[in-house]
């Protein structure tokens, strides 16, 4: 009988306990919420959209709130409730309007809370200062005026009169600024691609500005953009002309064998040379924050040009369009197997095979110029080798999508390929980016 009673107590003691281990895991926990911050809620601007994580690990998120206080005056900017259990995360954008909320330059605070759904609604508040900033930055523009050719390449330099995120906008590109001294102060200075079919007004062009407070300020840039006409031209594409190039591809694109020769030629003009420009314009991105050229670019040697920047291109098979292409840099041929040097010193940042292009090269020169050289037969550098102005990279070829041995090269700003014959010219580089790098504030 004793024994019966001590096997009842101890199955109440262990149901007791296992009933209160469930009450504190569960209804009765104890842990707190957490709340997660965004790092820039220091600074608000005229506009900020701000940021906060709330999680709880137990019984999830009873009720979320963000309140911004200034002059003891406080703002909900969000309240939530969660009516349903099991929301364990939730991440709560807000936009902060100052001119709504009738916020002024000074001081505030941020006060965030979370309440779980536990029973005894654990609760987290954080409170942090911030400091509102309704001035945006000023930006001071230092070329008057700019003379710009479809398809060219354009430097300007201008200040700021704070530090802020900076750059221009080429209709739906930007293209970022880079610290630079000028006339011994800081300021900032952009390299940025026009396009081929650009036309006074057409697209914007304009600086922005935007500084840590989420201030942006926005200018025009007077800008005189040339006329200019491109050359257009018919290629035919013959059966010994697939029968030669079109190996080389089909080893290195599964898809393509046992497709009809033209049916794989119209997928490597198309799909493969757009695959093949992102991926330049890739690597082209990784550049140094300076200019790491000097003097002109070298043109290739007692080169003839074959193919020049901008040729609008249509294919032809058998009397039929199969294709077209915009040609992006300048074809040159000399010698089978000639020597290509660098244009100007830089680091590469690909070698290998690209494609269309072939063997090729990509070498950054700073502040996102660089240049490329395809269609090699081989390659003399590997990446992140730093180059001289002058040295031999490789051999001219007709890898790729090439017709015969030549050099494609080609300059490209931020990944948008502009005309290299700017860039050969001693009398444009000086009026157009020597100069410009030299005015003071």
């Amino acid at each position: 009988m004793q024994k019966r009673f001590w096997n009842i107590t101890g199955c109440v003691i262990v149901l007791l306990a296992a009933v209160g281990v469930w009450f504190f895991v569960s209804a009765g926990e104890r842990g707190k919420p957490v709340v997660e911050i965004g790092a820039d809620a220091a600074l608000i601007g005229f506009q900020k959209s701000l940021t906060v994580t709330f999680s709880d690990s137990g019984r999830g998120l009873g009720h979320t709130e963000i309140v911004l206080t200034q002059d003891n005056r406080p703002r909900i900017l969000s309240a939530v409730d969660y009516p349903e259990s099991g929301v364990d995360r939730k991440a709560i954008s807000v936009l902060v309007d100052a001119a709504v909320l009738k916020l002024h330059d000074g001081a505030a605070t941020l006060t965030v809370t979370a309440i779980d759904r536990s029973l005894w609604k654990n609760k987290t508040s954080v409170t942090q200062p911030v400091t509102i900033d309704l001035m945006a930055p000023q930006i001071f523009q230092l070329n008057s005026q700019n003379h710009i050719n479809p398809g060219g390449t354009c430097v300007i330099a201008y200040g700021l009169s704070e530090a802020a995120t900076t750059g221009v906008q080429v209709g739906d590109l930007f293209y970022p600024a880079y610290p630079v001294t000028l006339g011994g102060k800081p300021g900032y200075a952009v390299y940025f691609a026009l396009p081929l079919d650009a036309m006074p007004g057409v697209p914007q062009i304009r600086i922005t500005a935007r500084d840590q407070a989420g201030n942006e300020t926005v200018a025009g840039i007077p800008a005189l953009i040339q006329k200019r006409k491109f050359r257009a031209d018919k290629m035919m594409v013959t059966d010994a002309f697939l029968a030669r190039i079109l190996p080389q591809f089909q080893a290195a694109v599964p898809e393509l064998r046992g497709k009809p020769p033209i049916d794989a030629f119209i997928h490597v003009n198309s799909v493969l040379r757009a695959a093949n420009l992102k991926a330049i314009q890739e690597a082209a991105r990784k550049t140094e924050p300076r200019p790491l050229w000097q003097d002109t670019f070298i043109r290739m040697k007692n080169a003839a040009p074959m193919a020049l920047f901008g040729d609008r291109r249509t294919y032809l098979y058998n009397d039929r369009q199969v294709g077209e292409s915009v040609h992006n840099g300048v074809d040159l041929a000399s010698l089978v197997h000639a020597p290509i040097e660098a244009a100007n010193a830089g680091i590469v940042r690909f070698a290998g095979s690209m494609g269309i292009y072939g063997n090729a090269v990509l070498i950054d020169h700073g502040m996102g110029l660089s240049t490329l050289y395809g269609h090699l037969s081989g390659i003399q550098v590997k990446p992140d080798q730093s180059v001289k102005r002058g040295e031999t990279i490789g051999l001219s070829g007709m890898t790729g999508l090439a017709g015969g041995d030549h050099l494609h090269f080609g300059v490209a700003v931020n990944g948008q390929f502009v005309d290299p014959r700017e860039w050969w010219d001693p009398h444009w580089i000086a009026d157009n980016v020597t100069k410009k790098l030299e005015v003071g504030f």
